[in-house]
């Protein structure tokens, strides 16, 4: 797969699920608070607030040129947190649209909705 192509600023949850059950290279990023995250959870992702983002992005340095999925609850924080990091190098960041609540919908339905 070539990093050079722009990929689209939002990922559907069943290309983020198709990626996971692929085996692909790619980083899912929760970027809701910890109390949110306690209530429901994608087991792959890593919980990354927003509120912590710009004081931590540095421990996102070693994936700068891997894929970023960023997900929240409906999908208005990541794209949000998508164009930051797109904004601050890390080209191959997408959020994925509707948030956790699509993931509860559409994809585990054993994720709690909120």
């Amino acid at each position: 797969m070539m990093s050079e192509e722009k990929l689209p600023l939002e990922i559907a949850p069943q290309q983020v699920k198709a990626s996971l059950d692929a085996g692909e290279e790619f980083v899912l990023l929760d970027c809701r608070e910890s109390e949110e995250h306690a209530r429901a959870s994608i087991a792959a992702a890593t919980l990354f607030p927003m509120s912590e983002i710009q004081q931590r992005v540095g421990e996102l340095e070693p994936q700068r040129g891997r894929h970023i999925v960023v997900h929240c609850h409906l999908g208005g924080r990541s794209l949000q947190v998508a164009h930051w990091l797109r904004d601050e190098g890390f080209a191959r960041a997408q959020s994925m649209a509707g948030g956790i609540e699509a993931w509860s919908e559409e994809i585990d339905p054993s994720v709690p909705r909120y």
